[in-house]
Parts: C-alpha cells; structure tokens; sequence
C-alpha cells in the first residue's frame, strides 16, 4: 500500500484529487478530521508519515507545509503555484518535453502546472522547440475558465444572486501564471496574458494566435499541427483534432482529464489561431496531479483518470 496525504483535502482541488483515488486499492488516504485538519501536531505528523504528500493549499500554506515534512522519504506534488519555477523542483507536466515523464518518476518535489500554462504550454512548447515559431517573439495568449478556478469565494460569487457572465482580470499583466509560462516554454519575453472567467463551473479553453507571415521561416499550417501531432504521438492524455470543427465550447473537455488541441488558420492571410480546451479541474488540476501521484508511486499513469 502506497500512503497518501492530501493537505488541503475539503478545498476543490483537494475534493476532486480524493475522488479519483476513491477505490484504488494500492493507496491508503491519510485522513485528518476537521479538528486534526487545524492541528499543527497532527497536520505535521500526517505530512512525516506519507509516501506521498499533495498539497492543496494557498502558496504560503504551501512552503510551510513543504518546511514541515523532516524525512527525505516522503515525496511532495504541490498543487499550488508557490514552487512551478522553484530550483529544486521538477515540473509536473509529463507531456511538456522527451524526457519530462522519467524525470518526474525520480523526483522527490513535483510542482503541479497552472490549469492556463497547461495549455498554453501544451500549444507553444513543441513549435518552439522545433524552431517553427522563435524562442524571441513576443507571443500572446487569450484564455477563458470555468468559476471553479477561482475557489471558494469566487463559486459563491458565481452562484450567488447576480453573477456576472464574463470577467476579464489580470489587467495589470502581472498574473501570477506568467513566469510559468516563459519559463518553461522557453521564451525571451513573457507573453501577454488575457485571462477571463465565464459563467460555467468548469472548463477552459486556451488561445495562441500566430502570425506566421512574419515568422523567417514561415511555417504553413499544416507544418504547425504536424509538429503537435508528433510531439504527443505517444501522449493518451493529449489528442490533436482537425480543424473541422465550426464553434470550439469551453465545456468540450469538461469532466476529463485529457487535453485537446486544434489548430485553425487562414492559409492565404498566414494566420493561425492555435487552440486549447481542457478542465479547469481536471488536467488543469486534480487530475494533473493524480497522473504525477501515478508516474512518482510507479503505478499505472492514467489509473483513476477519465479520458
């Protein structure tokens, strides 16, 4: 039996986390009720005594509880964005280089990826590394979620009496995904981000728009979905579509945990628009995380996973 913690178990991450490992037979959930849960002593012992801890907290909480674990034994999946561009930490996101998977099978410390980053990086990362788009331009991305991205307070605001149909934030271009973002895709500059939230529980869609006409080698669009293709080959989490769909719908892989991607264009105009639909709590989140849970702890790596 393989234990595991979940710090931050009754937050929506958390939630979703225990139910895809609800039933699994080869791991033991340490459980902490709700006054265990507010105990430093228990909390510290239940985080020293699990093969596996995953941390669902706000990102202070986060490096306090990573402060608390004193054994190199057990092995940490933080769900926050307190570590993703930490030294020391390796990204959790499997499908983002060669490589990537057998690198989080022998790490100790695995920093989940944002749900936006997901797909952001998902697009950009292998028309980068394949020289189609330059590591120097300055890329933007437009993106939309689901309200369950945004916690407790904000489902109340959603579901409350008069909830707004669409927020755009981050006006200040200083999310907090941003750094994730140039990191790991490997960028001079950071792109610019256009993050919104819309009247639906869960669900994101993620766009990239490309103007490939100026690019010095001017990749054509079927060059830029064929570079996709091969990077997720052996991928089961991540399928590249056809461009043949007329509307793309933020709930098209809600309740999943795959990753889809497109991409659509003007062939004349050398015009693309490169485009990403997730869930906000599944790859985006929960299921990000039980996939790491499953590649660390040897298992199968879509064992509790919805495709």
């Amino acid at each position: 039996m393989t234990s595991v913690f979940i710090d931050g178990a009754v937050g929506t991450t958390g939630l979703e986390i225990r139910e895809r490992l609800a039933g699994r037979s080869e791991i033991e959930l340490i459980l902490l009720d709700d006054s265990a849960r507010k105990n430093a002593a228990k909390r510290h012992e239940a985080l020293n005594a699990a093969d596996f801890v995953i941390l669902c907290l706000p990102d202070d909480a986060a490096r306090e509880a990573v402060e608390m674990i004193e054994n190199a034994d057990t092995r940490v999946i933080d769900a926050s964005s307190a570590h993703r561009v930490a030294d020391g930490w390796t990204y959790g996101l499997a499908e983002l280089e060669p490589g990537q998977f057998a690198a989080i099978a022998e790490a100790p410390r695995v920093s989940n990826p944002g749900c936006y980053p997901t797909g952001f990086l998902a697009l950009v990362r292998p028309l980068i590394r394949a020289g189609l788009v330059p590591h120097d331009y300055p890329l933007s991305v437009n993106a939309v979620s689901g309200y369950s991205g945004g916690g407790k307070s904000m489902i109340a605001e959603f579901e409350g009496t008069s909830p707004p149909a669409f927020r755009a934030y981050g006006l200040g271009l200083a999310h907090k995904h941003v750094p994730e973002m140039q990191k790991h895709a490997r960028i001079v500059h950071a792109p610019t981000f256009q993050p919104a939230v819309v009247n639906t529980y869960r669900g994101m869609v993620v766009e990239v728009p490309l103007p490939l006409h100026a690019f010095t080698r001017r990749p054509s669009l079927e060059a830029i979905e064929n570079a996709l293709r091969d990077a997720y080959r052996d991928s089961p989490l991540v399928r590249v579509l056809e461009d043949d769909a007329a509307v793309v719908t933020i709930e098209e892989d809600a309740n999943t945990d795959r990753l889809s991607l497109r991409v659509f264009g003007n062939a004349e105009t050398g015009q693309a628009r490169l485009v990403a639909t997730l869930d906000n709590l599944g790859k985006g989140a929960a299921g990000a995380a039980v996939q790491n849970l499953n590649i660390m702890a040897g298992f199968d790596p879509l064992a509790g996973l919805v495709l």
